[in-house]
């Protein structure tokens, strides 16, 4: 194998390392976040919370991008009569992302 091979199979083996860590942090985001949402829902910690948590992950597959999570969370919050603006939202959603990824990446 002669060296362009091999630096062409270095950036896809880092392509696909940066992809899952891509995939792995939104998980976490959209888990924190759904933790942060749980609390101003006022769920009760634990089992509760975790749950919902998890629907806010799965609403991430709903659609590509961060409008179907922001969408759940804005109709969530206005069923139980909670304000709160998608600017907060999307406040929230990049502070959890900044937080997801340090936990992923700061072992």
């Amino acid at each position: 194998m002669n060296s362009f091979e091999e630096r062409q199979k270095g950036f896809e083996a880092q392509f696909v390392r940066d992809q899952e860590l891509s995939f792995r942090v939104a998980a976490r985001r959209n888990k924190l976040l759904g933790l942060w949402a749980a609390e101003r829902l006022g769920l009760p910690a634990g089992e509760a919370a975790e749950t919902y948590a998890q629907t806010i992950v799965a609403a991430d597959f709903q659609a590509p991008g961060d409008d179907d999570v922001i969408k759940k969370l804005h109709d969530d919050f206005a069923a139980k009569g909670v304000g709160v603006s998608q600017t907060e939202l999307r406040a929230e959603l990049a502070r959890a992302a900044t937080e997801a990824y340090k936990q992923l990446t700061e072992r």
